[in-house]
């Protein structure tokens, strides 16, 4: 029995509509860019199971790095302030750039990424994000991709997380209160 099952009080989204939404995703971004080679640019580490499906579901070429930031620490909110742990290695400057995020709560971390990006002087910049939290937003952001809407629940699995823990569940689930508070 998967024990973490027990902490979740809620599944949003089973793993089949996640890979239905996901496919979905896919063959907007085949269909938009057409016969461009997009630099897919993952955030991990929430956004790589996410990441690894999407890239799946996109039948044109495509160019995969990573970043790596932190804003979270060991909480629920952000704290505010964004490193980089990991910088992209490939050279962007003149080509389509498309960021591929786990969730989108502030929208502050984003924002910092996608400026740091642009300083790369790319072609263009989009945001595909799986889940994003309109309600939690604490400046406007554009999204171009979005799997889903959510509330203000925190939720984990399908790559996010609580404390490194429950990126493994195949779903998107709400935690349990009582598990982080």
């Amino acid at each position: 029995m998967n024990t973490m099952n027990c902490d979740i009080s809620a599944v949003l989204y089973d793993e089949y509509k996640i890979q239905a939404r996901i496919r979905e995703l896919g063959l907007a971004i085949t269909n938009e860019y057409g016969t461009r080679k997009p630099v897919l640019i993952g955030i991990l580490k929430g956004g790589f199971v996410f990441m690894a499906d999407l890239l799946r579901s996109i039948t044109i070429p495509v160019e995969v790095d990573f970043m790596a930031i932190s804003s979270y620490g060991s909480g629920t909110t952000s704290s505010g302030v964004v490193k980089i742990r990991k910088d992209i290695d490939v050279d962007i400057c003149g080509r389509d750039v498309i960021i591929v995020e786990d969730i989108v709560d502030s929208g502050l971390s984003l924002q910092y990424i996608k400026d740091y990006i642009t300083k790369h002087q790319p072609n263009s910049v989009k945001i595909c994000v799986l889940l994003d939290k309109p309600q939690a937003h604490k400046i406007e952001v554009e999204i171009d991709y979005v799997g889903f809407n959510i509330g203000n629940e925190f939720v984990v699995g399908y790559g996010l997380d609580f404390n490194e823990f429950y990126r493994n569940l195949p779903y998107i689930g709400i935690l349990k209160e009582e598990m982080y508070s």
